[in-house]
């Protein structure tokens, strides 16, 4: 594409909406990492005796700490599951028409 092209690109309020969205969503998603990530090493830190918590009874081996971590991963997973289908799907469709605009001089 020609220097033109991403002029146009840069200055179309499809662009502003997309890098909008976009960063607000992968803000909001870091931040909820980073909570869950640090609010987990705060309770280790804080209360030690919660990972130690059996689960299930006296008789369990399982305790409450390795089930936390195992979860904390499908967590994580899955939100960066979320990201890609909505990368894939919303910021996608904005990034074509955002192309398709571009291109043609902004007139469809």
């Amino acid at each position: 594409m020609s220097s033109d092209v991403y002029r146009r690109i840069q200055r179309h309020p499809k662009f502003q909406a997309l890098v909008q969205r976009r960063s607000s969503f992968s803000w909001l998603l870091s931040f909820v990492v980073l909570g869950l990530f640090y609010g987990f090493i705060l309770l280790v830190a804080f209360n030690p005796a919660l990972m130690a918590m059996r689960l299930g009874g006296e008789s369990s081996v399982v305790t409450f700490g390795p089930v936390a971590i195992l979860s904390m991963f499908v967590l994580f997973w899955a939100l960066t599951a979320v990201y890609v289908r909505r990368a894939n799907g919303e910021f996608d469709d904005l990034t074509r028409e955002l192309i398709e605009d571009a291109t043609q001089g902004g007139r469809k």
